[in-house]
């Protein structure tokens, strides 16, 4: 694969053995080949620079089905819980498979859980996609049990977390984190309730993260008009 990219657009080219057409007129398959940093020329003259296309460029074309969490949010659980490349993290559930992909990318293993095949199957089409090896999916329910044992980190992106906290105090090491993610504060309460009540648990924050981008043209600079408003509420407890 590589990728095309200027100041104002960029195309992943996922076959590099045909012609690859954009709006901007089309690239011959020959020259798609060119090394790194190379300049190419588009049949109507536009002019891009090709390269190998890094991680995050492919995990922006990864198959959706569920809503996936979004980078701010992945971004602040990555930074409190401090996971890194000797990390056993758990997530359920899988979805689309979005953040166990991102996840994995880098820590050392990341088991899944999901019960809906349909989901599974588009967990499986991701990981190929991104070329992943250190990510396991298991079909297991858990409000039931986790099987894994001293783990660092568990995501529960579920309707009911607080039905997989007794399996959660199973698996994690002393001192390891616990995160539920809920689109409503409801679920959040319900959840940090339920921790609050359990001695081997103590509650962190709960947070949201607003994001809004700017727009910067010379001396023209505000904010864009659609901001990436609400998306849900990040709850961090910790096992004592």
């Amino acid at each position: 694969m590589k990728l095309l990219i200027n100041k104002q657009d960029k195309f992943l080219v996922k076959n590099a053995d045909s012609d690859f057409h954009t709006k901007h007129g089309y690239f011959k398959k020959d020259e798609l080949t060119a090394k790194n940093g190379s300049k190419l020329a588009s049949s109507t003259g536009k002019e891009f620079t090709v390269f190998n296309p890094h991680f995050i460029d492919l995990y922006r074309k990864i198959k959706r089905d569920a809503q996936i969490i979004p980078l701010k949010d992945i971004g602040l659980i990555v930074s409190e819980t401090g996971i890194n490349n000797k990390s056993i993290v758990v997530d359920a559930g899988s979805g689309s498979g979005a953040l166990a992909c991102l996840l994995a990318n880098i820590s050392k293993k990341v088991f899944t859980y999901e019960i809906r095949e349909d989901f599974i199957e588009i967990v499986k089409h991701n990981i190929d996609f991104l070329g992943l090896k250190n990510i396991k999916i298991k079909n297991i329910d858990v409000y039931g049990k986790i099987e894994e044992k001293n783990v660092d980190l568990i995501v529960l992106d579920l309707p009911e977390p607080w039905k997989a906290i007794n399996s959660a105090k199973e698996a994690l090491k002393i001192g390891a984190f616990l995160v539920s993610y809920s689109p409503s504060i409801t679920q959040s309460s319900d959840f940090v309730n339920q921790i609050n009540k359990d001695e081997s648990f103590a509650h962190i924050k709960t947070s949201e993260i607003i994001e809004r981008q700017w727009e910067i043209d010379g001396r023209k600079v505000r904010p864009k008009s659609q901001g990436i408003g609400h998306s849900g509420f990040i709850s961090f407890a910790r096992r004592i």
